[in-house]
């Protein structure tokens, strides 16, 4: 199972795919070439995908044949066969938007001509034969053999993104409270590949919803994806808040330094209980919250009472509560608290 892991399943698919598609177009004596370029690229992450495109794909390769059929018949085997086949394969895709097929359909054009001697209604024909072999062989191995399931990857992947949302916190927060205004642009950094990491996590996301479609999950298996969803949606709420806090160019402080300790106490709780599971205890979380939240409201307080430093907006300690309380909120969100 271990070699099996390092080669990949979809590698290995590949592999079936490819020597059952070449197997048929010997049994009916039939160029395998065209078949097996159709059912590589027919292999994809998701068997819905698998069958979207294949529906893309027949097509394209008919046009690619088809014009492969007539410039050989006025140019012969020449540059300039090539040249029309590969260009008015590719045109005609693109206006027909069949992108997910045009390569397999240039592919086809180009290496039709070279096998193209006679008889051409009967080699574009044999060209749509063997490029639906290639197409229903690939897609029945994507469903049947080594089927997608992405549970684990996911899994391991919010782990990953809830231990590197842990250390963004801490840095956007730390650095905003210490005024190191020369880390802005590494935190900037932080955020970004926080967002890319959560974006790929969604992506494994929509890949298992497609598979569901095939291949249903059931029971706690259900239960933990939906779980996992949910995570993945406060892992993204706190990286927009993240972001606002970021985007509000805070520069200066007022709080009192038995303020600033408790916030700062509160800010590593927080991050630590994101990166280690085990840190996170719902009383003291719950602890945490209460005392910022009373700060909050005294701050709040202070403005209500005619506090006229930030006229026009609101001043950057209430800013940096309100995203800390709603960061404090995502993460009991996270837990399925």
């Amino acid at each position: 199972m271990k070699k099996l892991h390092f080669v990949g399943s979809r590698v290995v698919k590949t592999g079936v795919a490819i020597f059952v598609t070449a197997l048929i177009c010997e049994w009916l004596d039939w160029p395998a070439v065209f078949a097996v370029i159709t059912a590589i690229v027919t292999i994809e992450p998701t068997v819905s995908d698998s069958i979207k495109k294949g529906i893309v794909r027949f097509p394209a390769s008919a046009i690619g044949s088809a014009y492969a059929v007539l410039f050989i018949s006025i140019f012969g085997n020449s540059p300039l066969t090539y040249t029309l086949a590969a260009m008015f394969t590719i045109i005609t895709c693109f206006r027909l938007k069949l992108h997910a097929g045009l390569l397999v359909a240039t592919l086809t054009a180009v290496a039709m001509i070279e096998v193209i001697h006679s008889n051409y209604l009967i080699s574009f024909l044999i060209r749509l034969g063997t490029t639906s072999i290639g197409l229903v062989v690939s897609t029945l191995v994507n469903m049947f053999i080594l089927p997608p399931h992405y549970t684990k990857n996911i899994s391991s992947s919010i782990q990953r993104t809830a231990i590197q949302t842990g250390k963004t916190i801490e840095r956007v927060f730390l650095t905003i409270l210490e005024g190191k205004q020369e880390q802005e642009l590494h935190n900037r950094e932080m955020v970004e590949q926080l967002d890319w990491g959560i974006h790929q996590t969604e992506t494994l996301v929509r890949f298992q919803k497609e598979e569901a479609k095939f291949h249903p999950l059931v029971g706690k298996e259900k239960s933990h994806f939906h779980h996992m969803q949910k995570q993945l949606g406060s892992l993204r709420l706190i990286l927009y808040h993240l972001d606002n806090l970021i985007s509000s160019q805070i520069k200066t402080i007022a709080w009192s330094n038995d303020e600033r300790a408790i916030i700062l106490y509160a800010i590593r709780e927080l991050a630590e209980g994101l990166k280690d599971p085990s840190h996170y205890q719902t009383d003291k979380h719950a602890q945490h919250l209460k005392q910022i939240t009373e700060i909050f409201w005294e701050d709040n307080e202070e403005i209500t009472r005619g506090d006229r430093r930030h006229p026009t907006s609101f001043p950057p300690e209430l800013i940096i509560l309100y995203e800390l309380v709603s960061i404090y909120n995502q993460v009991d969100r996270y837990y399925g608290k």
